[in-house]
């Protein structure tokens, strides 16, 4: 009876700690075989987990398109030196982008160039999957 009640202790114990191993998801939503430039406004920087995220303004073709970029986790972010207070509402910065595969206008941040200059990189897994597309 011991043995019964152990194992099923421990099968319990796997499957919580698996689950969440599963709920989170990968980089297949992002085209790997190609990225954009993006040079706009930062509209919210959100310092938040599972992932940070920029809102940024663009102008296109006359007309300002919004964009939500993906980020890394916190964590790895405070690793590459990134802070919560590294970007401002109304930021001039631009940003090299892994596009979403539905066209939808947003991505995979993989490196940002802050007003002063200073390049920021997220710190994405397996970053050299990418292929970094030359900039227009």
């Amino acid at each position: 009876m011991k043995l019964a009640t152990r194992a099923w202790q421990a099968g319990l114990f796997l499957f919580f700690v698996a689950v969440p191993a599963f709920a989170h998801h990968s980089f297949a939503m992002y085209d790997h075989s190609r990225t954009i430039t993006l040079k706009g406004s930062v509209t919210k920087f959100q310092w938040t987990n599972p992932h940070a995220y920029i809102e940024l303004d663009v102008m296109e073709k006359g007309a300002v398109k919004h964009y939500s970029l993906e980020c890394t986790s916190i964590n790895m972010m405070q690793r590459a030196g990134w802070r919560s207070n590294i970007l401002k509402f109304g930021d001039q910065v631009k940003a090299v982008v892994s596009p979403l595969n539905s066209g939808q206008p947003g991505g995979l941040l993989l490196e940002l160039t802050l007003p002063n200059g200073k390049v920021m990189e997220p710190g994405v897994p397996a970053a050299n999957t990418f292929t970094r597309t030359p900039e227009k």
